[in-house]
């Protein structure tokens, strides 16, 4: 991981913990793939894109997290539970947050489970 998204990553994981979440992964890699961020937040276990834009050349940040990233992290997600042994009825949602500037945006429950 690059230099800009390590930094951006705290930052989100910063601002998720002042809205109450808490952070159990960050930067989590498996052969599945990756996920920025896994948190709790009340009875949710929360898998957590994070998106950066500096400019407006390539839209908005919230934008970037493409229906191909979301099948990514559902399998990556999905193998985290098994891995972790949670059970197949733990609540859980995929969030997004996106950095545009220094404009911080979280979108809970994002998007629905996809294979």
């Amino acid at each position: 991981m690059n230099e800009i998204g390590r930094k951006y990553e705290l930052e989100a994981a910063a601002f998720l913990e002042k809205q109450g979440y808490s952070i159990l992964e960050r930067n989590y890699q498996c052969r599945q793939g990756e996920i920025d961020l896994i948190g709790i937040e009340g009875e949710y276990l929360c898998f957590i894109e994070v998106k950066y834009r500096g400019g407006s050349k390539y839209g908005k940040s919230l934008e970037a997290v493409t229906t191909a990233k979301q099948k990514k992290i559902c399998k990556t997600a999905l193998y985290y539970l098994t891995k972790h042994g949670y059970s197949e009825d733990t609540p859980c949602r995929f969030d997004v947050v996106g950095i545009d500037f220094d404009k911080v945006e979280l979108i809970r429950n994002a998007f629905e489970y996809r294979r």
